[in-house]
């Protein structure tokens, strides 16, 4: 599902996207950066945790350095191999902002348990 995740994630980044509907709020492509990797971290959290069998703290750093790493590496592609995209270091921001926001609620509940009844 990260994986999916993070190709369906590049390959929107990277197509130019024609006709959307404007949205008429300010910052909506600063709030969809902020949550798309804020999804990206939780999920990567996930993979690594329970299918790469990581420690719950080791998956929540490597998820957040990965999301901010990739975040990173798709802004200058699209600075560097698109005509319709540029790159925006608001947009690194916001991706980094969303990261750290699911990190540190990661970080926070990573010793919350159920409890059974």
């Amino acid at each position: 599902m990260a994986l999916a995740y993070a190709i369906a994630l590049g390959t929107v980044s990277l197509i130019t996207l024609k006709d959307l509907p404007d949205v008429q709020i300010s910052f909506a492509d600063k709030i969809f950066h902020f949550l798309a990797y804020s999804i990206f971290v939780v999920l990567w959290y996930f993979a690594f945790c329970y299918t790469f069998k990581f420690q719950k703290t080791k998956s929540i750093l490597y998820a957040f350095v990965f999301a901010v790493l990739f975040g990173i590496i798709i802004e200058v592609l699209q600075d560097t191999m698109t005509a319709s995209r540029a790159l925006d270091v608001y947009d690194a921001l916001a991706n980094t902002l969303g990261a750290l926001m699911s990190a540190i609620i990661l970080w926070l509940t990573k010793s919350l348990r159920v409890k059974n009844s």
